[in-house]
């Protein structure tokens, strides 16, 4: 049985629009996404208050670990970025650079990345390059890669969601993880 949906705009308790969320109506207090704040919904005549969920997400690298946001250089790869892009490569063994995260994708491509790590059930880190302009022209200077979703594992780039895919289904992609973990 189909729960018809709805969109409805949610916005924070101090009255900005904060976000679109869809809405069961059968059960208006349930997001399809996870709110760090209540939130009132307003569906026709019937409002509800959101209760407080905390999502239970480990920071990936803070905005700032790359960079000042949205700020000058037209994208360039800095020597700055590219060392804070080494490090933190070299501290995490599987990165995917993507657009959203592994919570909440914001691209079909990189929904089928996260959807492939998961089902390999490898620990990895994201960075959502939609933060900030920088990093994301940064990291096209980079991988010398100009897509996304892109896949870093050891350190190494490994390719996009198309290749990501072929070496998931082939096995290669989860022989190369288990490397990577042991090493």
């Amino acid at each position: 049985m189909a729960t018809a949906m709805r969109s409805v705009q949610a916005s924070t308790l101090a009255g900005r629009a904060a976000s679109i969320a869809e809405v069961s109506t059968s059960a208006p207090t349930s997001l399809r996404c996870g709110w760090k704040q209540g939130v009132q919904l307003a569906t026709g005549s019937f409002s509800a208050s959101v209760p407080c969920r905390q999502l239970r997400i480990r920071p990936v690298a803070p905005r700032s670990a790359f960079g000042p946001p949205g700020g000058g250089g037209g994208g360039a790869l800095t020597p700055e970025l590219k060392e804070a892009l080494d490090k933190y490569l070299s501290e995490n063994k599987v990165v995917l650079f993507m657009k959203g995260n592994k919570s909440f994708p914001q691209c079909g491509f990189s929904n089928t990345c996260v959807q492939i790590l998961n089902n390999l059930e490898v620990p990895y880190e994201t960075v959502n390059i939609l933060e900030d302009e920088n990093l994301r022209q940064g990291m096209k200077l980079y991988s010398a890669w100009p897509t996304f979703p892109q896949l870093y594992i050891d350190g190494e780039f490994f390719g996009g969601c198309d290749i990501t895919l072929d070496a998931y289904q082939s096995g290669e992609l989860k022989e190369l993880l288990e490397k990577a973990m042991l090493s």
